[in-house]
């Protein structure tokens, strides 16, 4: 069953549930309030006939005094204690039959002649005799029973007339809320037939469920289409750079085997080529198996460290392996919750960066403050451009292709800190003047949320 019809059944037959509700209480109401009115109305009457009965002299005739006080449309009668009847004075024969009948606590009795209400009232008075009898006066409720009638007919008509605007209202409604659906339905459809990541048309000054529904709608189709963008780039970079190692490979391979038996000079050269290239080539593929396995969930170990003594530690594996003078200036301890593996990692990839481009020292320095701790790394080397330092997190983006070639570089190593960085809830600035060096800050706030990724 469609949506549409859905909301046009249930809207239509929760109208018609309360509707009815409504009438029927209405109608109940307002025959429980002509009632009590018809009621008062008699028991004045009655009340005077009582009286005027109990002053009866035993010569006087009780039919006369009954005539007196009979309603119209009614009748009265007397029953003695056995509920014999006595007298009757009536004004239609049609009162004969009917026989009232009364609830325990109930001043009166409503019943039914001929389809018109009757109402009864019964009460006690002395009779000349001394005998104690029941003084019953009836009275038909015509008029009661035409405005009975005539509000049942009113209500029907309201509920029919309710019912048919509540229907036009939710097919109106149905159209109104499927409508964005269907449009989004469809435009789904297209984009799958098409291949294109297609959009639906939002009014901005909507604020409604509808309009957030196309909103979201278009943020992850663009979400989507910025995603495939971004693996066809990679697609199309990994190809282009496992390219190049590989013909390398290859033409130091056919070079081999056309002169390498012969010549032992071009046989060293070629298998220390094919040695670096294939490593290159294989720290490729690493990088680019960790990126691929950083987008699914990961377990993190946090911990409370001095982040000054995790960097001492990584300082002096640097200058065992490089020969090279890594600086460190800063008073700890400085703690932070953090991935310390993770956090060492990052270190790793940002100070062999530095140690590829600077032939000078390395700086480090540790800095806190209320909101986190600051971990900056300087190098003296040539810097950075600002073009090229708005793409410097983008996989496989060199600053300098010759430079990188030489250093044995794969545009990999930032893209890898910066979703390093990303769970581990830091931030990562660059600064960098051309020719005077590069600052790379990595900020580890104090409130972060420890939470697995």
């Amino acid at each position: 069953m469609k949506l549409k019809t859905k909301i046009h059944l249930f809207s239509t037959l929760l109208t018609l549930i309360i509707m009815g509700l409504m009438n029927i209480g209405v109608y109940f109401l307002f025959e429980e309030m002509a009632f009590d009115t018809e009621y008062n109305q008699l028991n004045s009457d009655v009340d005077e006939l009582i009286g005027a009965l109990s002053k009866m002299q035993k010569e006087d005739d009780p039919a006369t005094i009954l005539r007196t006080y009979i309603p119209p449309s009614g009748g009265i009668r007397v029953l003695d204690s056995q509920g014999e009847l006595q007298l009757v004075v009536q004004t239609m024969e049609e009162m004969t039959s009917y026989q009232p009948h009364f609830e325990v606590g109930e001043p009166y009795s409503v019943g039914t002649l001929e389809g018109t209400p009757v109402l009864t009232i019964s009460k006690p008075v002395i009779w000349p005799n001394g005998e104690v009898v029941k003084v019953q006066t009836m009275k038909q409720l015509l008029d009661v029973g035409n405005n009975l009638d005539f509000l049942r007919l009113i209500l029907v008509g309201v509920t029919i007339i309710g019912m048919l605007l509540m229907t036009a209202s939710s097919i109106t409604l149905g159209k109104i809320i499927t409508k964005p659906i269907n449009k989004l339905i469809h435009t789904m459809s297209h984009s799958r037939i098409s291949g294109k990541y297609e959009k639906i048309a939002v009014r901005p000054n909507r604020k409604d469920e509808m309009a957030q529904m196309g909103i979201a709608f278009n943020e992850m189709m663009e979400q989507l289409e910025q995603n495939y963008k971004k693996q066809e780039q990679f697609v199309s970079n990994a190809s282009h750079e496992l390219k190049t190692p590989l013909t390398v490979i290859e033409s130091y391979a056919k070079l081999l085997s056309r002169h390498g038996f012969s010549d032992i000079e071009i046989a060293e050269e070629s298998v220390r080529a094919i040695i670096n290239e294939t490593s290159r080539m294989k720290e490729m593929v690493s990088q680019m198996l960790f990126l691929a396995n950083s987008n699914g969930k990961q377990k993190h170990r946090y911990e409370l460290i001095d982040v000054q003594i995790l960097i001492e530690e990584t300082l002096r594996s640097m200058r065992i392996a490089y020969d090279r003078n890594f600086l460190l200036k800063g008073e700890g301890p400085f703690y932070v919750n953090t991935d310390t593996e993770q956090l060492r990692q990052l270190l790793f990839i940002i100070l062999d960066n530095a140690r590829k481009y600077s032939e000078k020292e390395i700086k480090t320095t540790i800095s806190e403050n209320e909101e986190g701790t600051t971990i900056s790394i300087m190098d003296y080397g040539n810097g950075i451009s600002k073009k090229d330092l708005d793409r410097i997190f983008d996989r496989f983006y060199r600053v300098d292709e010759a430079r990188n070639r030489k250093t044995g570089g794969t545009g990999l190593g930032m893209a890898i800190a910066k979703d390093i960085a990303d769970r581990l809830s830091a931030k990562i600035s660059i600064e960098s003047t051309v020719g005077f060096g590069t600052t790379i800050h990595i900020f580890l706030p104090s409130n972060q949320i420890l939470t697995d990724f």
